[in-house]
């Protein structure tokens, strides 16, 4: 990952003139000092370079011209010029606070991790949500390349904490959970050869990849080795499902019914619950899909999915006015939804409601465009608290 300087700006600095100085060199030391800055207001950042260089050979005592110097090696990605610098302007005058953040900063990006570690660390807590952004990403990549991998969640947390918004933080957050997740997963398979919870792993990434005869398998045996086991009746249940979907097989569909009734007996599973009644609506099944639904959503009533079933049963009573409360709240939940505002549209003219009907079917039209493009790709993403999701109705509201 290489820093992304982004708008931080340069050191603010007050250059000084050493008593040593005739009064005609600090004026020229001035000129030559506002000559430089001016070519970096004018976004002229080599020309910039070769001012600031010329002033530090020049005058090599002067802290704050190497500091200038080596930040502006370090916007341009000249790691490697810019640590010699912001050293020597450390050296001679410590407490230059945001040289020493640049300096561990350029560190990390040649890879020196154990020396850029204090400075990172000290940045990450500094006053300043620049550069604690700045140090806080690059913090992260230093424990990751230490092997302190829960130092560096711990950091992608707080960056979450700290910048719920930004996609770059997002994104490497992102791949450093990945990475925590993986090497978690591979100490169960190296330690724990024989383990129930080895075999619940496997059984997940078979069912993951598609793999849906061999994680049946495998969810039996763990089932044959703890017959109570929480989770496992729906997991089975769900890979069933999804193999009847890839086959058309009605006794795989029939079998993973079984399934979540199985897991509902064990304990109170929600997703058992919505993947029962969604089984029961599609059959026609009416009643006991209402019934279903409202388990689900009995101490769940965020369950967006299960507000969504709850509204397609009753819309298919053809009783509208009880299905709009769900559908509103559905919506409530989640805005961007348009399998929401599809059956909002069927519900509404139902209800003799023509404008509302319009404004549904508008914004419905508006997602649809949106996510048509996304939905195959995020149909792959995998996640073992999935439930099947609510898609829209053939019926088309006039």
């Amino acid at each position: 990952m290489n820093s992304n300087s982004g708008k931080l700006g340069l050191i603010c600095i007050v250059l000084w003139c050493s008593q040593n100085l005739s009064a005609q060199n600090s004026s020229l030391l001035e000129r030559q000092y506002q000559e430089a800055q001016n070519a970096l207001t004018a976004g002229n950042v080599a020309q910039a370079e070769s001012d600031f260089a010329r002033l530090a050979r020049a005058n090599p005592q002067i802290a704050e011209v190497h500091a200038n110097l080596g930040l502006i090696y370090f916007q341009e990605k000249k790691f490697a010029q810019a640590v010699p610098e912001l050293r020597r302007a450390l050296q001679l005058k410590p407490l230059l606070a945001e040289s020493e953040y640049f300096l561990a900063l350029s560190l990390s990006e040649l890879d020196d991790y154990e020396e850029a570690l204090p400075g990172l660390q000290r940045g990450f807590h500094s006053g300043r949500p620049d550069m604690k952004r700045l140090c806080g990403l690059q913090l992260a990549r230093v424990y990751t390349g230490l092997k302190r991998d829960s130092d560096a969640v711990k950091v992608a947390l707080e960056m979450e904490r700290l910048y719920p918004k930004d996609p770059e933080v997002q994104y490497h957050d992102g791949k450093i959970f990945g990475n925590y997740a993986f090497l978690t997963m591979q100490k169960l398979w190296q330690t724990s050869s024989d383990s129930v919870w080895r075999q619940q792993a496997e059984a997940e990434v078979l069912e993951s990849q598609g793999s849906y005869d061999a994680a049946v398998g495998q969810y039996r045996d763990v089932l044959a080795r703890d017959p109570q086991r929480a989770g496992i009746h729906y997991r089975l249940g769900r890979t069933l499902l999804a193999r009847s979907q890839k086959t058309g097989s009605a006794q795989d569909t029939e079998d993973a019914a079984k399934e979540f009734q199985q897991e509902l007996q064990l304990n109170p599973n929600a997703n058992a619950a919505y993947e029962l009644g969604e089984i029961e609506r599609n059959a026609g099944q009416l009643d006991k899909a209402q019934q279903q639904f409202a388990l689900a959503l009995k101490d769940h009533p965020d369950f967006e999915e299960a507000q969504l079933g709850l509204a397609a049963t009753f819309i298919a009573e053809r009783k509208p006015e009880l299905a709009l409360p769900p559908l509103q709240k559905a919506i409530s939940l989640n805005r961007e939804n348009e399998v929401s505002w599809w059956r909002l549209a069927q519900v509404e003219r139902a209800l003799g409601n023509s404008g509302e009907q319009k404004n549904a079917l508008a914004e419905f039209q508006r997602l649809h465009v949106q996510t048509s493009g996304r939905e195959e790709s995020a149909s792959k993403l995998f996640s073992p608290d999935d439930v099947t999701k609510q898609s829209i109705d053939t019926h088309t509201p006039e």
